[in-house]
């Protein structure tokens, strides 16, 4: 006697489609956000930072390390900022400062957030003495003040570049690990991690598959956030002397070199520290925007509609 056993039904592979919709809906999140007058402000306030700092090396009027003018001269027509303490154009110094530091604190903010998602995810859904091992190296980075760290290290290793990048972000990746451990301690109990388990799907499919794809929101306001701290932490190793060796411009480098001369032409600090602070201020400011939308705060009625629509296609 033959007995039919029922088969189970496997769950498909994600489709171009479902792919397509995910991302639709992070869109469709990020242009709600931008509407909004909190992520308008926000991403006005940093994009014109990052226009300065990029644009900012091709227009400036004079080499960055020329003596063209008087140590802390006043501004005029030839010299709208006025001169450094050496006498170098503030203005050419100030446009030709910022590059380096957006792109060290955005490598730092990635390795961060890669670390971080790898320790999270792995803890979370592995468990056992895998989470116990991780979460603990994470306890013992966390005791140590992120500036403590990194000053710890660039005094014994010396302060390169690629050293300071890299510190920053090994110190970013503990609280990405805790936040991305939370959210994927829940993800990992539906039911389309069951299915993908149920089909035998190894546990590095499951994470990178499964579970990664549907930490996409927490990630992109983690990122936000670490970025912020990036450009802050940066900019003050940067001033006290961990940063580009003169007489290569520098932001957090100007404000410290600058300092002793606010009486006689404060512009020289005054304008670097204004852009670090604009663009932090920006930043956070569209990462809260992203934040709330998310979370269905600052939406539109057709915006959250269309957002809980896709949701629930790609929940099906």
């Amino acid at each position: 006697m033959t007995v039919n056993t029922p088969a189970i039904p496997s769950a498909a592979p994600p489709s171009r489609s479902l792919r397509g919709g995910r991302r639709h809906e992070r869109a469709s999140v990020l242009l709600a956000a931008v509407r909004t007058p909190r992520g308008a402000i926000g991403l006005g306030m940093a994009a014109l930072v990052v226009l300065v700092a990029v644009i900012g090396p091709l227009v400036a009027p004079h080499p960055s390390a020329a003596l063209v003018t008087l140590a802390f001269g006043k501004p005029s027509g030839q010299f709208w900022l006025g001169g450094d303490y050496l006498g170098r154009d503030v203005l050419s110094r100030v446009l030709a400062g910022g590059w380096v530091l957006l792109v060290m604190a955005a490598c730092a903010t990635a390795l961060g957030i890669a670390g971080g998602a790898l320790a999270g995810v792995s803890a979370a859904y592995l468990r056992g003495i895998s989470d116990g091992i991780i979460m603990r190296a994470v306890d013992v980075i966390l005791a140590f003040p992120q500036v403590v760290f990194a000053l710890l290290l660039l005094s014994l290793l010396g302060p390169k570049l690629w050293l300071i990048t890299l510190t920053v972000g090994v110190s970013h990746a503990p609280q990405t690990a805790r936040v991305l451990r939370s959210a994927t301690l829940d993800i990992s109990e539906r039911d389309f991690v069951k299915a993908a388990e149920l089909q035998g799907m190894r546990p590095i499919k499951v994470m990178t598959k499964e579970i990664l794809p549907n930490l996409i929101s927490p990630l992109m306001v983690e990122a936000g956030l670490r970025l912020t701290y990036s450009i802050v932490i940066i900019a003050g190793l940067a001033f006290l002397g961990f940063g580009q060796p003169p007489p290569a411009a520098n932001w957090g480098t100007m404000i410290y070199e600058n300092r002793i001369g606010l009486a006689s032409n404060p512009w020289a600090v005054i304008v670097p520290a204004a852009l670090i602070a604009l663009l932090t201020i920006g930043i956070n400011t569209f990462t809260d925007a992203f934040a709330r939308v998310t979370i269905g705060v600052d939406r539109r009625p057709e915006e959250a509609a269309l957002i809980e629509n896709l949701g629930q296609e790609l929940g099906e």
